[in-house]
């Protein structure tokens, strides 16, 4: 299946949720309804894992985790002054050594 994402991405499409439900079904042989719900179940594990601070490892994918950034200071596009930016946290991703040799 990795290789069928790659495909995707070197021939320059964009493979959306639809495309990989239908991947799945294909390849595991379910219903494009059972990939659907399985796909939104992992999804949904993920992303309640992010949410309380856990680290994701998908061994042979990659790692995602919750990152802070500290507050810093910007400049206000609309009126040049200074502004303070809060603090924030996001989701980073860092592939696998086997993704990234699969993508290469």
């Amino acid at each position: 299946m990795l290789t069928y994402v790659c495909n995707f991405i070197t021939g320059g499409r964009l493979m959306n949720k639809a495309d990989l439900v239908v991947a799945m079904a294909e390849e595991i042989g379910l219903t494009k309804k059972d990939a659907e719900k399985a796909l939104d179940v992992i999804l949904e594990k993920i992303q309640s894992a992010l949410v309380s601070g856990d680290t994701v490892k998908l061994s042979g994918f990659g790692v995602f985790a919750v990152k802070g950034r500290k507050q810093r200071e910007g400049t206000s596009p609309a009126t040049g002054e200074r502004i303070l930016i809060p603090a924030t946290r996001t989701v980073g991703f860092k592939p696998s050594k086997t993704l990234k040799e699969v993508v290469k």
